[in-house]
């Protein structure tokens, strides 16, 4: 048994009143615990009101939908059974599995889901990720609240038949598809409890885990949930979820064997994890772009000479090579290496001059736009407290100062999920920020300049002709039309830099060699009922399964 399993027994024998009172706690030692490092304490854990990775790492373990996430972060088969798609690619007509039930027993139906897509793009329900479901038919008239919510193109035909219908072909829909804001809800608990639905005594799910307990900024703490349908593939039975903000902390308490993983670590501290932790440390690309978004809002920066004179005076490489330092690569588009379904080749018209040229050139721009030694460029740059966010803060303050004297800028630290949420609310001026894909496809990168995404396009950049040629490509059947398209209003975009990409992410984590089935992936997305413990595999069922299916 590992030095973290046995602390745990511990830490259950120590706390039975309280997690019996919260319904779970096996204090036995044959109970197998897992202890997650999760970056930041959730906000929330309806799926229809996340937006956080970290939120997702737990709602993804509670929730399944049509398709769910394979060991390796692809989509496979969740509650659907089997799917058929028309000619033209807009209505996608789905079988339910019939052995899918809620945690309290209650049939898992298409009209769960029928509820659900309602209820998310429900105006009412203030869903700040709604926009990603934008693809189905009416869904964007019903968020804006032009159409009733029993418009959006989700049916339910019977309770094991579901249809979707879209606005345009979307050969990606079984990605977006294991996103969480296309998970299903409960209706009979949602109706009936309301916004307390999600609490430990109210909630019930279909996926492996349920909640037993949320201790804020202490932990989540989930157990198994034996009615999921793959229930006998599930090695382990809890899971504590703890919101390491402080990575390097979140480090030390692996190596401590309080924790047995923790999903990130400094980048700065790289040579010395590989050196003293050896195979524990995980570095693998990822689909993802570090990105500065600019209030468009904010009188200076509705000028795209600002814009890109701040977006030029970055030295990226200096970023990725020194302050990073964990392999991630200077971007200069907004879609990563490695998406699917895209033409490519979009970069910045500046990125190849040496940096004296960039920051010349960008001194001209800010005095054409009016800005000078008798009118100073100000501004505020607010960072997210997590990570390596700190540390590039004040790099970037002083490329932007070195562009010339009359250039201040100021630096404002906050929490990382206040800072988001100041995004989306344009409560900023100049933010730091990331994207991790949501599926593989360039669409879930671009999506973030269309007008309306807003508030997700937090730069609340509106370009019709932009917007025109994104909807123009995502009508075209033609696989590499569509993708040389999308290239094309991506550059548009870029030329515009209304956001500015920094670099692209490499995920990066720490992980006992003594857990199995955490396969390194491009989306870093790594579900709990995969994984086991060493000792422990074909004890209960294979962590290396994928589907029951």
């Amino acid at each position: 048994m590992n030095k973290s399993r046995f602390q745990t027994m511990l830490l259950l024998a120590a706390s039975t009143l309280t997690l019996a009172a919260c319904g779970g706690g096996d204090n036995s030692a044959d109970v197998v615990v897992l202890h997650r490092g999760n970056s930041a304490e959730p906000l929330t854990l309806d799926p229809h009101k996340a937006s956080g990775t970290w939120e997702n790492n737990i709602i993804g373990d509670m929730f399944i939908g049509l398709f769910t996430d394979d060991v390796e972060g692809a989509p496979i088969p969740g509650m659907a059974e089997s799917w058929d798609v028309s000619e033209d690619g807009l209505t996608w007509t789905f079988t339910l599995r019939d052995d899918a039930v809620w945690s309290d027993g209650v049939p898992v139906t298409a009209g769960d889901f029928e509820y659900a897509f309602q209820r998310i793009l429900n105006p009412a329900t203030l869903a700040q990720y709604a926009s990603l479901l934008y693809p189905i038919e009416n869904a964007e008239a019903v968020n804006s609240g032009a159409m009733p919510p029993d418009a959006v193109g989700v049916e339910a035909l019977d309770d094991r038949t579901l249809e979707i219908r879209l606005e345009f072909p979307a050969p990606y829909l079984p990605g977006l598809l294991t996103h969480y804001t296309t998970f299903p809800v409960p209706r009979h608990v949602v109706e009936q409890y309301g916004d307390q639905w999600i609490q430990p005594q109210n909630i019930q799910v279909n996926g492996p885990y349920r909640l037993v307990q949320w201790s804020t900024n202490n932990f989540v703490h989930v157990e198994r949930n034996e009615t999921f349908y793959d229930n006998e593939n599930v090695c382990i039975d809890e899971v504590f979820y703890y919101p390491t903000v402080d990575a390097a902390a979140g480090v030390r308490r692996v190596q401590n064997g309080e924790l047995d993983l923790n999903n990130e670590f400094p980048g700065q501290h790289i040579d010395r994890l590989r050196r003293d932790m050896g195979e524990y440390v995980r570095v693998h690309p990822f689909m993802g772009t570090v990105y500065f978004s600019l209030n468009n809002d904010f009188e200076p920066f509705a000028d795209p000479r600002v814009r890109n004179a701040l977006g030029m005076a970055i030295n990226r490489e200096f970023l990725a090579e020194e302050i990073y330092r964990d392999g991630r690569a200077a971007a200069y588009s907004l879609v990563p290496p490695g998406v699917v379904n895209y033409a490519g080749g979009v970069s910045a018209e500046w990125a190849e001059w040496p940096m004296e040229q960039r920051r010349e050139r960008a001194r001209e721009l800010l005095m054409e736009a009016g800005y000078g030694p008798d009118n100073p460029l100000e501004f505020e740059y607010t960072h997210r407290s997590t990570g390596d966010n700190p540390r590039i803060a004040p790099v970037v303050q002083q490329d932007w100062e070195s562009i010339a004297d009359w250039v201040n800028v100021d630096i404002i630290q906050i929490e990382t999920q206040i800072h988001y949420e100041n995004l989306r609310s344009a409560d900023y001026e100049i933010g730091d920020g990331g994207w991790i894909a949501d599926y593989n496809d360039p669409y879930n990168f671009l999506f973030l300049a269309e007008t309306r995404s807003i508030p997700m396009n937090y730069s609340r950049y509106r370009n019709p002709e932009f917007d025109n040629f994104v909807s123009r490509a995502n009508q075209e059947l033609d696989m590499e039309v569509r993708a040389s398209m999308l290239a094309d209003a991506e550059q548009m975009m870029i030329d515009d830099m209304p956001l500015v990409p920094i670099v692209f992410y490499v995920n990066r984590a720490v992980v006992s060699p003594e857990v199995t089935g955490w396969e390194d992936n491009i989306v870093h997305i790594h579900r709990t009922r995969f994984m086991c413990f060493a000792d422990m595999d074909g004890e209960a069922g294979s962590a290396d399964e994928t589907s029951s299916n």
